[in-house]
């Protein structure tokens, strides 16, 4: 602030406008505030600084509003890498069941759920997979388990996987976990699961990622007995490729591979990250797949949820969805619910499924963070003629058998770099405070310590206005308080002329006014204690003191 000149401007309070305007260092308020009267300059100025003021805060107010829309914008770069995190690849057969482990007993509980066979209709479909019907007196086992039928009847990867190699090194069904889908039973490669090491790859290209044959045992399938949704067409294996922490949905999701062909899968990494709202959308909290709450733990400690992804999402919504119409899950739903009986699938979870598919009523927003992968397909023909007699022998299979149900499958990453696609807040805090500071500085010349100024006047302004106010009417209150006692002690001195009073003299009298009692240092000065007694009447007594 500019010092202060002259003895006019000494002798006025720090609360008066003139004083503050001439040491501001706001421009324009010293020509305003000026000494001198009222002037065509000084009215200009007063103008200027109006007009500065307010166009200041509208920018101000429209760089709030802009602020306050949460603009966001997407980032898309590349990146190298020396090492890349291999994806797990999901495998199912197109076939759920294998006819040879199918029993009069799975037909009795299983087979209107699932292959829309009428129980008359049980001895004929028995003789079309080449099993005896159902002797004389069949008793069915008084339970039956969905789960546990497609998890014996399911095809095996003991059977299917003929071949198995990641990076040149030889793999088998160990590396493999069974998850349960849609399509019954599949299995996992590079899960993680179980708190498993997640297997990386160091280099791109064909022969550096899992190179797998399979045997896809077309004698296995059921014979088509009427066209339903759920009876299968085609021959060959769903393949899904997709991060450790995203469920398989791969009925919806899925690749066909068919027998006959080598498939090459060509991928590319790809890193999303979102923004929250207000920016985005995005969402990181985990939905319970429990339509009833979980009790809670004993000790206090919340179970762990997984991390949020947009398929578990779905699945969790889809498992609340039946739980809460048909009071039980389907096998391949996460949760704690009962898993549905096959009457329960026919007539209640398959209908609420569909329906609720039709209409989409998951609202599920996109995760924060998630990997996902783009897929590049190309195929060939095996085996070659040269080949077929050779792999005949290697599988001990037929040539005929070996072009309809083997098929190979290579998925490798492209290359060592990957794709990050990121949202970013378009307007910062520290942008909008820059550009606020740079419209305070153009318009009216002020900065940060230009606000304390003014905040420190006010504060002035406060304490001598407003403080001064109820200062001064209380000292005119004592004041006239003063008066009052002076003139009672004044007509009262009569009555006492020769009493002198001690710091512990009482002085008694009943014509003194009860006033006297709360102003004990209004009485004369004390000399030395005494006592007095005003005859027989009640006297007022007042505590001598120094003056």
């Amino acid at each position: 602030m500019k010092p202060t000149s002259g003895p006019e401007e000494a002798r006025r309070p720090a609360s008066d406008i003139r004083v503050f305007a001439s040491n501001c260092s706001m421009h324009g308020l010293g020509h305003v505030f000026g000494p001198g009267s009222l002037s065509l300059r000084r009215g200009m100025w007063a103008a200027a600084v109006v007009l500065s003021v307010a166009t200041f805060l509208y920018q101000v107010a429209e760089r709030v509003r802009y602020y306050r829309e949460f603009h966001h914008q997407t980032a898309l770069d590349e990146r190298e890498s020396h090492r890349l995190v291999f994806p797990a690849v999901t495998l199912c057969n197109v076939n759920p069941l294998r006819r040879s482990r199918l029993t009069p007993n799975d037909l009795h509980w299983a087979g209107s759920a699932l292959l829309g066979l009428d129980p008359a209709e049980h001895p004929a479909f028995l003789r079309a997979l080449g099993r005896s019907p159902a002797p004389p007196g069949f008793m069915p086992s008084p339970t039956f388990d969905m789960a546990q039928l497609y998890a014996r009847a399911g095809h095996s990867l003991d059977d299917m996987l003929l071949d198995c190699r990641f990076r040149g090194e030889p793999c088998g069904p160990e590396n493999f976990t069974t998850i349960f889908t849609r399509m019954g039973k599949c299995y996992t490669f590079n899960s993680g699961a179980d708190g498993a090491e997640l297997l990386t790859t160091t280099r791109g290209g064909m022969g550096n990622g899992l190179d797998i044959m399979l045997d896809v045992q077309q004698e296995e399938y059921l014979p088509v007995w009427r066209d339903n949704e759920e009876t299968p067409f085609e021959v060959g294996i769903r393949v899904q490729i997709h991060s450790q922490e995203e469920p398989p949905i791969i009925d919806q999701l899925g690749l066909g591979v068919s027998p006959g062909y080598q498939t090459f899968v060509s991928c590319q990494q790809q890193q999303l990250s979102f923004l929250p709202p207000p920016w985005g959308d995005c969402s990181s909290a985990s939905l319970n797949p429990n339509y009833e709450p979980e009790p809670s733990d004993p000790l206090g400690s919340p179970s762990p949820s997984p991390p949020y992804t947009l398929m578990g999402c779905r699945l969790a919504c889809e498992t609340r969805y039946v739980a809460r119409k048909c009071g039980c899950r389907m096998m391949y739903m996460p949760g704690d619910t009962p898993v549905c009986s096959p009457q329960q699938y026919k007539n209640c979870a398959h209908p609420a499924i569909d329906a609720m598919l039709r209409k989409d009523s998951c609202a599920c927003p996109n995760p924060c963070a998630s990997t996902r992968y783009a897929k590049e397909l190309s195929m060939v023909r095996i085996p070659s003629r040269a080949a077929a007699r050779f792999l005949a022998r290697k599988l001990n299979r037929s040539e005929a058998y070996i072009a309809e149900n083997v098929l190979a499958l290579d998925i490798f990453f492209e290359a060592l770099n990957y794709e990050t696609v990121e949202q970013k807040k378009a307007y910062e805090m520290s942008e909008l405070l820059g550009d606020i500071g740079g419209q305070m500085g153009l318009f009216i010349g002020a900065s940060l310590l230009t606000i304390l100024e003014i905040l420190d006047y006010l504060c002035e302004v406060f304490r001598d206005k407003v403080l001064g106010y109820f200062w001064n009417r209380r000292h005119s209150q004592r004041h006239s308080s003063t008066n009052l006692l002076q003139e009672g002690l004044g007509s009262h001195r009569t009555q006492v002329p020769h009493l002198s009073l001690g710091p512990s003299t009482l002085l008694c009298s009943e014509d003194l006014p009860p006033l006297l009692v709360l102003s004990p240092r209004l009485s004369p000065p004390p000399t030395a204690p005494a006592t007095l007694s005003h005859g027989s009447r009640p006297a007022v007594c007042v505590l001598g003191a120094p003056p």
